[in-house]
């Protein structure tokens, strides 16, 4: 079996373990002392969580992540998956028909504990734009939509 492994950095364990049992759906697979993973099945995915001031998590960039997110193949997942979430208690911000990395897509964005923005997505249409290089778009700011460029004036943001 392959999958994708994503070892993220946290502040508090027991909160970032909270929160990504909750988005996943799914408890870890091993617990140790500032330590956690999780083998998730849907999406394929080896999700490890080090806890620890910065100095002391390993090599990663600080401010490096942009986003993070679960492709899912219809709208109905991505309104699914924002029931859910919202049921569970976390906050989330959907987005519907709204153009990004030069694709028309619906979605669903909630932040871990730690700030990291997760969406949940779908694929609606190719787009000949894209908001990545900051010409149009929505990008998320402390975990709210901004429309950016020819965006600001269409509003792309719920």
């Amino acid at each position: 079996m392959s999958r994708v492994q994503l070892a993220l950095n946290v502040a508090d364990l027991e909160a970032a373990v909270e929160f990504y049992s909750t988005m996943f759906a799914t408890a870890p697979a091993k617990r140790r002392p500032g330590y956690a993973n999780f083998a998730i099945a849907n999406p394929p995915l080896k999700l490890v969580l080090i806890e620890g001031p910065a100095a002391e998590r390993g090599s990663g960039v600080a401010g490096a992540l942009n986003h993070l997110g679960v492709e899912v193949e219809t709208p109905e997942e991505v309104a699914a998956a924002g029931r859910r979430l919202s049921g569970e208690g976390l906050q989330t911000l959907t987005q519907d028909a709204t153009t990004c990395c030069y694709a028309v897509q619906d979605k669903v964005w909630v932040n871990d504990p730690d700030g990291a923005p997760w969406e949940v997505y779908t694929v609606l249409a190719d787009a000949p734009g894209d908001d990545i290089a900051g010409e149009s778009g929505c990008v998320t700011v402390d975990g709210a939509c901004v429309p950016v460029g020819a965006a600001a004036s269409s509003g792309c943001c719920p």
